[in-house]
């Protein structure tokens, strides 16, 4: 009989944190384990446990969740059910209820966020005094970990996450490539930079603006172009005001005419292979997805030297820069805008260090490790 894990997130929003049941559930399924969801209705993240095979166990709320502890209980006996993965903070409220009242069942909760503040008060003491084993997703979010949760050290873990590398290797033909660098704003010849994610006020994108307008005019007859690519609405996850403010800005450092606000793509591996350098300016990324995703691509990262992402940016497979110095980031661009080959050379040993070290087969092997020890 395969062994069973259910993952809750009871989350409305859509990030990273909520993608990661539905991403996983394919490989847990190819190494052995069955899966089962428990979700909000209408979520997105039900409609993704849906599309990835698997209907979930669906509650109104997680005040109503509660309130159906019961049913609840009675879905895990009934499907065999070991094993509870939460994602989200907010939900080991029920995780460990469930824990508590069903002796025997192992929970796990991945740390996502990178915790803030300590949680050793009564309540979280005993929340989090009925996790199997706490994940961290980097070594920066470990050292904060320990330091915040109530748990000794050996009950957390870091887990570094993982990508399906298959998108992202599958280099495009060169006209496909020269239609999508076309669709993406990028004149022939230049080289794309670019920068993808959520346009909030923490991801960066100010300073990678003021970084361009410093290398446009320390560079003048240097040929490049920026890409911003994510969504422009609160719907699509980002703010729309700070989005508003950075086309305002953009305007008043005169690059319009090299920058474009490429909205949401579906089709974010391709897009990547359109690129040549990939950007992460982010303050305090708890792992920094985008960077594996843009090093599978073969693309050389400048990222932030800060947060997790120096745990994944070598000097073999970029650069970093100060997150608050658009200086820095200004140089750290020429230097690969002016050099193709050290670009094409950090491209290659970054996809290397991703089939090495961050697929999402090795992360669900690692993890399905943890569930049945």
């Amino acid at each position: 009989m395969r062994p069973k894990v259910m993952q809750l997130c009871l989350s409305n929003g859509w990030g990273g944190l909520e993608m990661y049941p539905a991403r996983i559930i394919p490989e847990l399924a190819r190494q052995g384990w069955e899966a089962h969801g428990l979700a909000l209705e209408g979520s997105r993240v039900a409609a993704s446990l849906e599309a990835a095979g698997v209907t979930p166990l669906t509650v109104p709320s997680r005040g109503q969740a509660l309130w159906r502890v019961g049913r609840i209980l009675a879905y895990l006996k009934a499907h065999g059910i070991e094993v509870i993965h939460c994602h989200k903070s907010s939900d080991l409220r029920l995780g460990a209820l469930l824990a508590t009242l069903r002796p025997g069942l192992r929970l796990f909760f991945t740390d996502h966020m990178g915790v803030t503040r300590p949680k050793r008060d009564p309540y979280h003491r005993w929340a989090y005094g009925r996790v199997t084993r706490l994940f961290s997703i980097s070594e920066a979010t470990r050292a904060r970990n320990l330091q915040a949760f109530p748990l000794p050290a050996e009950r957390i873990r870091r887990l570094y996450l993982g990508i399906d590398p298959a998108p992202y290797v599958a280099d495009l033909g060169d006209h496909e490539r020269a239609t999508l660098r076309g669709e993406l704003g990028v004149p022939e010849g230049a080289v794309a930079i670019g920068l993808p994610g959520r346009i909030t006020p923490g991801k960066g994108q100010r300073v990678w603006v003021e970084a361009l307008a410093a290398l446009a005019e320390n560079r003048p007859d240097s040929a490049w172009h920026g890409v911003m690519i994510g969504g422009l609405t609160a719907e699509e996850g980002s703010n729309a005001a700070f989005v508003e403010a950075l086309r305002e800005r953009v305007e008043t450092l005169g690059l319009g005419a090299r920058l474009t606000f490429a909205g949401f793509r579906a089709d974010l591996p391709r897009c990547l292979q359109a690129l040549d350098v990939v950007c992460t300016p982010s303050r305090n990324e708890a792992f920094g997805l985008t960077v594996i995703e843009a090093m599978a691509a073969g693309r050389p990262v400048v990222g932030a030297s800060s947060g997790a992402i120096p745990e994944l940016v070598s000097p073999d497979t970029g650069r970093l820069a100060d997150p608050e110095s658009p200086e820095a980031w200004a140089a750290a661009l020429a230097e690969l805008v002016d050099d193709g080959a050290l670009r094409e050379r950090l491209g290659v040993a970054g996809r290397t260090r991703v089939l090495e070290d961050f697929t999402l087969a090795r992360h669900v092997e690692a993890l399905v490790a943890e569930y049945g020890a």
